[in-house]
């Protein structure tokens, strides 16, 4: 049932206090919502004098994510927040990942009633957009996202889990906080794509007549990887929508704060959801698991089902268009499930040595 409620957005006169502090001197000429983030409010602060900042604002009205699938020990689990998004950003700036200019985080809600950080208003476009409108321009950036990609990846951790709660454990122990003896990453989406699974094919028939299949191409695929503890920097959700470029052109991440440590696999499946073979081969990235990215892949094809339909359940303004991704991507399984029947056909029909 679409749950429809009324949601009450950021006025300019709710910031009066908060800019007097932060923005001493500027006059906020004019204050734009913009489209697109579920978790969080994302707005565009236009001053007198002509210059612009973006605002974060997390606060219960900007996150349409009701409750959900999460599962214990799932590093994607949990609503963000400005502390995250301070160490995510803190993390990115520390390996020379160029994210927005962060120039203040207000998290006592004194003066607004919501944590707020202000940044950099990067005004060049999303790297999709350009991507779009002019591919052969896209190669450049392409090839330097690649690079900072490579980076983030070479940033290791002895856990995986996202940046923001890894660090705030960090200090609150001394010393080092290690996963001896731990859940293995692969188990963890193994059982949140179980999970994934069970949700969609409560709402989607055509799951639910193969659910049994499907269940077992999710155990199938997981007994393809070998054990591996190596957990490298990731973005989680690195599509060309989340890559800003600035006036150089230069790419700029945005929405880190599902920054973590994890399997580089995760990421590469990611973009090679979000990429053409042609664009993801201009990154430039180095071979991996071929294996972790199937089932990774996999994995990340049933959440982009269960998600959006979830939050299609909200009022959520751009359901339609979650209702048509849930759709596409429903296809794309049940594609891979019939590929799958497929092979094993083949396989059985082999002469036997």
């Amino acid at each position: 049932m679409l749950q429809v409620g009324v949601r009450s957005f950021i006025k300019p006169a709710d910031l009066d206090s908060l800019l007097r502090v932060h923005c001493e001197g500027r006059r906020l000429a004019e204050l734009e919502r913009l489209a697109g983030s579920t978790t969080k409010g994302v707005y565009r602060l236009t001053f007198d004098d002509g210059g612009t900042l973006a605002m974060y604002a997390w606060r219960a009205a900007e996150n349409y994510w009701p409750d959900g699938t999460d599962v214990a020990g799932d590093p994607f689990a949990g609503p963000s927040c400005a502390a995250d998004f301070a160490a995510c950003h803190a993390a990115l700036t520390a390996a020379s990942v160029r994210v927005p200019r962060l120039h203040v985080i207000d998290v006592s809600q004194d003066r607004f009633p919501a944590d707020i950080a202000l940044v950099e208003d990067v005004a060049g476009g999303t790297l999709e957009d350009l991507m779009e409108r002019d591919p052969a321009a896209a190669a450049e950036p392409l090839a330097r996202l690649g690079r900072a990609i490579r980076v983030m990846h070479a940033c290791k951790g002895d856990q995986y889990g996202k940046v923001g709660p890894l660090a705030a454990a960090h200090a609150h122990v001394s010393g080092s906080v290690r996963t001896a003896g731990a859940e293995r990453a692969e188990d963890v989406i193994a059982r949140r794509a179980q999970r994934h699974l069970a949700a969609a094919a409560a709402q989607v028939p055509r799951l639910a007549a193969v659910q049994p299949e499907l269940a077992g191409l999710v155990q199938a695929l997981r007994a393809d990887i070998e054990p591996r503890r190596d957990y490298g920097l990731v973005h989680g959700e690195l599509g060309p929508d989340h890559v800003l470029l600035d006036d150089s052109h230069q790419p700029v991440v945005i929405d880190i704060e599902g920054l973590m440590y994890f399997d580089v696999e995760w990421e590469h499946a990611f973009l090679r959801l979000r990429l053409t073979a042609d664009d993801y081969a201009r990154l430039g990235l180095p071979a991996v698991d071929e294996a972790r990215v199937r089932f990774y892949d996999f994995a990340q094809r049933l959440s982009l089902i269960e998600g959006p339909l979830r939050i299609a359940a909200t009022d959520y303004p751009e359901r339609d268009w979650m209702l048509d991704l849930a759709d596409y991507q429903t296809g794309v399984v049940l594609a891979a499930l019939a590929d799958s029947r497929g092979q094993r056909r083949t396989a059985s029909r082999r002469p036997r040595s």
